[in-house]
């Protein structure tokens, strides 16, 4: 069996071919560019996004056509997306990113209409510009007529449209809307009419991976494509990395250690409440059947250690410089603190003015003591966010699946593993959001019976494992109760 994920990031557009242990075959990937509009404001261009997804898919059929392909899946970001005409499927509207302002002001009207719990209650997110509703509302500000006859679809969406033919959603993009209701599992008609919006500008809803049809006729030939491909929206990028990595259980936790860390726990159906709305984390609807997924992150952990490495040194420390310092440093606390809030604080108390800080530096301490600085308080946020979740969970948190560049660095994970008194578990995984994905496709499509076969094939060809310390968690933990958890609530209300 082979499989496809494409992977449509911030950063980079990729697509990937993988056999069924997630071997990875093939990849190909083109950079992700901005257009400047002139009129203050960023956009995607639709077309050059295809243009470069179609070109990525017949390299990799051109090298390796010795197999057909069963199944594709995409991912992308979260709530980019853009209105199409739902009869021709042209682009009647920029395709907004997630991270362009332009909407705040619409934002804030969306505010005024409950309060934050209620709001949250409603979609499981903390209201931002960067969700669907608000840009749809600027939108509709600028010009109503592009939603004439329109269809609002994310950057999945349309990339399927565009193999396939059929528009759709799946519910871990649809959340990301704001227009979804987390209450009965359907976009929130009441809601949208509120805001003078035809409910009928959002697609059907089917469930992440599952198949939307085949390739078209046009796209099969053009791409090299059997026209028996299968082709579905595997769902919000991290969300499909955590079915990739085997986060599959209620107290399973995805950790992805690369510039930003986010931490996607996968929890039981629930309604939410003051006591969710209390940790600070995102929630929404699982790529695996029957589950929702909670989220949070860090938004400058790996970003800390890219930092400190320019710090240290008129040219970037390496990585294996970070090594030979960082050698025989899992022997407990470090004696000086770093608080990693060089983007602000984000979970479970997000505070986008929140600044970082070194907290007893000495004159004896020179690069190994800050490098360990930078871990310590890196594994400690983490811990921060695994506590929220868990106290709000119905399962122990004890297991943690990582992937990332942060994965290159022993001592890190180790250090996190003592500190959460957690296993951390680092499957041979190169591209889990495109593999996510291309599982996503496979297990919807039937050829996994579940969630739990999908983590047995990704496992197959072994995983590393960091198990805690029971000695150093209990020196960690008494820093981290007495002196982290202090000094970081100073730090955020200054």
């Amino acid at each position: 069996m082979r499989m496809i994920g494409i992977d449509l990031g911030t950063t980079n557009r990729k697509v990937g071919l993988f056999d069924e242990s997630g071997k990875l075959l093939g990849q190909a990937s083109r950079p992700t560019v901005t257009v400047d509009s002139n009129t203050r404001y960023v956009v995607y261009d639709p077309d050059a996004m295809w243009d470069d997804v179609s070109t990525m898919i017949r390299e990799l059929m051109n090298t390796h056509n010795d197999v057909p392909v069963d199944y594709i899946g995409i991912t992308s970001m979260a709530e980019s997306g853009l209105l199409v005409n739902r009869h021709t499927g042209k682009v009647q509207s920029p395709l907004l990113p997630w991270f362009e302002t332009c909407s705040s002001e619409q934002a804030e009207r969306i505010r005024q209409e409950g309060t934050p719990l209620e709001l949250f209650q409603r979609t499981g997110l903390h209201l931002s510009f960067k969700h669907g509703l608000p840009k749809l509302l600027w939108l509709k500000d600028q010009n109503a007529g592009m939603f004439e006859d329109a269809v609002w679809l994310s950057v999945s969406g349309y990339i399927a449209y565009r193999l396939t033919g059929v528009m759709a959603f799946d519910p871990s993009l649809a959340t990301r809307t704001f227009a979804y209701s987390m209450y009965s599992d359907s976009w929130d008609v009441p809601w949208i009419r509120h805001f003078g919006l035809d409910e009928h500008i959002f697609p059907e809803v089917l469930p992440s991976g599952t198949p939307l049809g085949t390739v078209t006729k046009d796209a099969a030939g053009a791409l090299g494509l059997s026209s028996y491909t299968r082709v579905a929206i595997g769902g919000h990028d991290h969300v499909c990395a955590a079915l990739a990595v085997g986060a599959v259980h209620p107290g399973d936790v995805y950790v992805s250690m690369g510039t930003a860390e986010t931490l996607v726990g996968t929890i039981s159906k629930r309604p939410l409440g003051q006591a969710e709305f209390d940790t600070g984390l995102s929630y929404g609807y699982h790529v695996v059947p029957g589950y929702h997924f909670w989220m949070g992150g860090n938004a400058s952990s790996g970003g800390s250690v890219e930092w400190i490495r320019r710090q240290l040194a008129d040219e970037a420390l390496s990585y294996d410089d970070i090594k030979q310092l960082m050698n025989n440093v899992n022997d407990g606390p470090g004696e000086a603190m770093f608080f990693p809030y060089l983007s602000g604080c984000g979970a479970p108390y997000p505070n986008s003015k929140t600044r970082g800080a070194f907290i007893g530096l000495s004159k004896e301490h020179g690069k190994k003591e800050m490098l360990r600085a930078v871990f310590e308080g890196t594994a400690y946020q983490l811990e921060m966010i695994r506590q929220s979740a868990e106290r709000n969970s119905e399962h122990a948190i004890r297991n943690m699946c990582a992937v990332g560049g942060g994965t290159r660095l022993p001592a890190w994970l180790q250090m996190k593993s003592d500190i959460s008194n957690a296993t951390l578990i680092v499957p041979p995984i190169e591209e889990a959001t495109m593999l996510g994905a291309a599982c996503a496709a496979a297990l919807g499509g039937g050829y996994f019976a579940d969630a739990d076969e999908v983590r047995q094939a990704m496992q197959s060809r072994g995983v590393e494992t960091y198990q805690p310390n029971a000695e150093r968690h209990l020196q960690y933990r008494q820093v981290y109760d007495t002196r982290y958890i202090p000094v970081a609530k100073v730090l955020r209300e200054l």
